[in-house]
């Protein structure tokens, strides 16, 4: 697998503009819409995907008190999202980590690229559901 294709269709190129560019929303859902389905057949179930959601979720809330400090906890959300894909069986944690990284390298501090980052989340959370992914 080269090292510029993060999951089958989405390139490292798909997710730099998803969180960079103020006009990708048309990449965005594109790119959502393959990986939600993708982590579906990757058996990544609801809840696994809805735990990072959560601490996104709470920098989220953070961003607007303290964005330095919210920015810290994102880039600190990569080895919690590392030791989650190791310990979880099956391989959809490691493919939602091998997405979500790379987001978060382009987030920076950047409140804009922040709310691109959480938008594109969303979006595969939701494609991953309307794919039909499980609870448990």
């Amino acid at each position: 697998m080269s090292n510029d294709i993060v999951l089958k269709n989405v390139t490292q190129s798909n997710i730099k503009t998803i969180i960079t560019d103020d006009t990708s929303a048309e990449t965005l859902v594109t790119c959502a819409k393959t990986i939600g389905k993708h982590l579906v057949n990757s058996r990544l179930t609801t809840n696994q995907i809805r735990a990072i959601f959560g601490e996104v979720r709470r920098i989220e809330g953070n961003w607007n008190i303290n964005s330095q400090r919210a920015s810290r906890n994102l880039i600190l959300l990569k080895p919690k999202m590392a030791y989650r894909a190791k310990k979880e069986r099956g391989q959809g944690v490691q493919d939602l980590v091998k997405v979500l990284d790379p987001a978060i390298d382009h987030v920076g501090e950047d409140q804009d690229n922040f709310q691109r980052f959480v938008d594109f989340f969303e979006a595969i959370l939701a494609y991953h559901k309307f794919h039909g992914g499980r609870e448990t």
